[in-house]
């Protein structure tokens, strides 16, 4: 089937790229038309939280129950100077005007709990709680912050002597669309003309893997119309496809060379190289997208988006891969194996562009143009032409006298020594992880220079740092009795050590419920605050209501954000289970075998359990955290699960493709030691190179400001170089050294029962 598929996409390359316009053309116009709507909150089934905020909801207004972001404000004379009030009264007025828009202002007869009471900046500090309604979704509520950015400066109130006004919530930010996916782009323009030795070839396996990724993007968009995206999965799904994309077009440009240097013709080497590469793409990436797919078994709709926003994204690019790569090689022919001076000139001053656009440097964008001047210059035909010289490459060594093959036998004349040693070294790596905790960050975690991080500090300031994450305590009541048994909850909640203070029982318009404001003396994400949830629900309600016949729940953002915390952490072992068997069993049915994916499930899972430790100690412990620009804070419960679906899918890319070529070697000669030798040396500097590539394509997300977005793009990059390095060029074949033949047993019991998923394609005496 694949050579087929090669053959018929060689001979009608035209119909393949007709096809994948309509596709585009179809889908990106489907995605403007109908637009995006991201958004969506971890929210765990029958959480207290959850519960809790159904009651303020149905009684007191969203208004009662979640709160989008605040206007928080600072003036020296105090907030109730008369200047300062009639501007800020005036702003507020005009941020309610906005659609959908509701404001809490401090000067509404009920607002004065957001006038700062207490300490030296009492009175001088308050804020406004702005609600951005039901139905906002992700970049509606960023253009509402940018507009009430565009109010204050209008009104002018931050032209006021002794005023300062920021807008605060992670709902209002600012959110910079990525720019660094470009620096990983620039550096895989350079490696993979020292990989392929073509800038044909790279332009085709870079723009194969971005029409992929444009199409898998407008596929995200119309997703988020009827599932739970959240805003940040498109950058998400952008990281793995440029990686996979430009990995998945490499492996069956790299096999098609080799096919070609071994005499077939540009068609039957096409044909070739689908039937190996191709075949390891396609089981590659379908290991991928059942990785992410299993992320529907958490049960939480913003996790299953997560899963199902990259899985399309992963599946555009494969199919990309198997269908795009043989039509334009049709197109091309055998320029496809030329490289003139001009193109690796132009090729390098279009890298250098990219890199000035995702650094920032701008100053480097000249290289658009001058790459064009280039290319101009060189389509001259003058016999003095430097630029139209035609580069030449290096004839391939034998692969024996490569220096992977020597590497491969360094180690496996010593198997003992790297087995070992790279597994401590991997155990060493890994040992943070005993001390992960879960939870989510804050505003607290934003940038110093953002408005964002400024109100926050300014709450934390006036208020206490557990006003930026209060608590409610909320029942519904029936009359005065159960006011007056609240009361007396509250009272115990104040006498309760971690409670700044705790509110009266307020209830709510319709009589029918009452909620107690309760703030800890301790910020959002603070271990302590934590406790204190769990204490106040396990110990205080339980004493102080001593057999009375509510049910207060504990509500608010931060007892919302633990119990999504709790939910994950007891679900992370099943889904873990799922993944891993799933893939074992795959594996076997691949590689006929019960001891290679016995072995690549546990070397995986040491190189995951590695990147999870390395997370941990930068955004956790906050290592690095001056070069990284991160500080500490817990690590976001739904990233290890991401995170472990996504690794272990692209770790069985390196896995299929390096002990697919040593198990093909193996049965073609029967040398368990250097079918070995020969897999690796045949696979090696392709893995390095892709590899490479996905480590700085990964690794440049650091750089973007969603922590969510640099926790994947450090974990990705540190799991990649990881994998590819100690454990494919080292770990591997010193366990294949020591197991020999019996890395390939298989009883015949179940060798009769489980299906024959080959890899290899079918081995032909026409060899590359």
């Amino acid at each position: 089937m694949y050579s087929s598929l090669g053959r018929w996409c060689y001979r009608h390359p035209w119909r393949v790229l007709i096809a994948w316009l309509l596709i585009i053309v179809i889908v990106a116009g489907a995605s403007r038309a109908v637009g995006s709507a991201y958004g969506g909150t971890p929210a765990a089934p029958d959480a207290e939280s959850s519960l809790g905020a159904d009651i303020l909801d149905a009684h007191f207004g969203r208004i009662g129950a979640v709160i989008s972001g605040r206007i928080v404000f600072r003036a020296e004379q105090g907030v109730n100077d008369p200047a300062v009030r009639a501007a800020m009264t005036e702003l507020f007025e005009r941020v309610e005007a906005i659609e959908d828009v509701t404001v809490g202002s401090p000067y509404d007869p009920d607002g004065g709990r957001r006038i700062a009471a207490r300490g030296p900046e009492a009175g001088r500090i308050a804020y406004a709680d702005v609600d951005t309604g039901a139905d906002t979704g992700a970049f509606e509520a960023e253009d509402i912050g940018i507009e009430i950015g565009r109010l204050i400066d209008e009104v002018g109130v931050r032209s006021m002597d002794g005023v300062q006004v920021e807008v605060g919530g992670a709902w209002l930010s600012d959110r910079e669309p990525p720019e660094s996916e470009t620096i990983g782009l620039a550096f895989a323009v350079f490696v993979l003309i020292l990989a392929v030795g073509s800038v044909v070839a790279m332009g085709m396996t870079v723009g194969t893997a971005l029409i992929g990724v444009g199409v898998g993007a407008a596929g995200v968009v119309l997703l988020s119309n009827v599932a739970t995206v959240p805003e940040f999965a498109p950058t998400i799904g952008i990281m793995i496809g440029i990686g996979v994309g430009i990995d998945y077009a490499l492996f069956i440009i790299t096999r098609y060379r080799e096919w070609v240097h071994g005499g077939l013709s540009a068609e039957e080497a096409t044909a070739a190289a689908l039937d190996s590469a191709g075949r390891a793409v396609v089981f590659a990436g379908a290991t991928v997208v059942v990785s992410l797919l299993g992320l529907l078994l958490i049960g939480l709709p913003f996790v299953a988006g997560l899963g199902l926003a990259a899985a399309i994204t992963v599946t555009v690019v494969m199919a990309g891969s198997v269908t795009l790569l043989p039509a334009v090689i049709g197109l091309l022919g055998d320029r496809i194996t030329t490289t003139r001076f001009r193109g690796v000139l132009a090729s390098a001053l279009v890298a250098v562009a990219l890199l000035g656009f995702g650094t920032g440097f701008r100053l480097l964008l000249v290289g658009v143009p001058l790459a064009a001047v280039v290319l101009v210059a060189g389509s001259f035909k003058t016999p003095s032409n430097p630029l139209r010289r035609v580069v030449r490459q290096r004839e391939p060594k034998p692969r024996r006298e490569t220096g992977w093959y020597r590497l491969s036998r360094m180690v496996q004349s010593r198997p003992w020594l790297f087995a070992v040693g790279g597994t401590v070294v991997l155990l060493v790596l890994a040992a943070p992880v005993l001390g992960l905790r879960l939870g989510f960050s804050d505003e607290g975690n934003f940038a110093e220079e953002t408005t964002t991080r400024r109100a926050y500090d300014l709450i934390s300031e006036g208020f206490g740092p557990g006003a930026n994450g209060p608590l409610l305590v909320v029942a519904t009541v029936s009359g005065p009795q159960d006011l007056a048994t609240l009361n007396d909850l509250s009272g115990a909640l104040n006498r309760t050590d971690g409670v700044a203070f705790a509110s009266p029982a307020v209830p709510s318009p319709d009589g029918q419920a009452a909620v107690i404001r309760l703030q800890p003396t301790t910020g959002p994400q603070d271990a302590a605050t934590e406790d204190l949830v769990h204490r106040i629900r396990g110990e205080v309600v339980p004493l102080a209501l001593d057999g009375a016949r509510l049910d207060p729940l504990v509500a608010g953002q931060v007892a919302f954000n633990i119990d999504i915390s709790d939910y994950l952490a007891g679900r992370i072992p099943i889904f873990f289970a799922a993944v891993l068997g799933a893939s074992f069993l795959l594996l076997m049915a691949v590689f006929r075998s019960l001891v290679v994916p016995l072995k690549a499930v546990i070397m995986n899972m040491l190189s995951i359990g590695a990147a999870y430790g390395v997370v941990v100690a930068v955004f956790q412990w906050g290592w690095l955290g001056g070069l990284t620009g991160v500080e500490p804070a817990p690590i976001e419960p739904f990233i290890p699960m991401m995170l472990f679906a996504i690794l272990f899918g692209l770790s069985m890319d390196y896995e299929v493709f390096l002990l697919s070529r040593m198990k093909e070697e193996y049965e073609r000669t029967g040398d368990p030691v250097n079918s070995v030798a020969d897999g690796l040396a045949a696979t090696a500097r392709v893995i390095t190179a892709a590899a490479a590539i996905m480590v700085v394509v990964f690794g440049s997300f650091v750089l973007e400001d969603s922590r969510p977005v640099k926790l994947f793009g450090l974990g990705l990059a540190t799991a990649i170089a990881i994998d590819a390095t100690l454990v494919r060029m080292l770990i591997v074949p010193s366990t294949m050294e020591l197991l020999g033949a019996r890395n390939w047993w298989l009883p015949r019991r179940l060798d009769r029962i489980i299906p024959n998923l080959r890899v290899e394609g079918q081995l032909t005496d026409r060899r590359p």
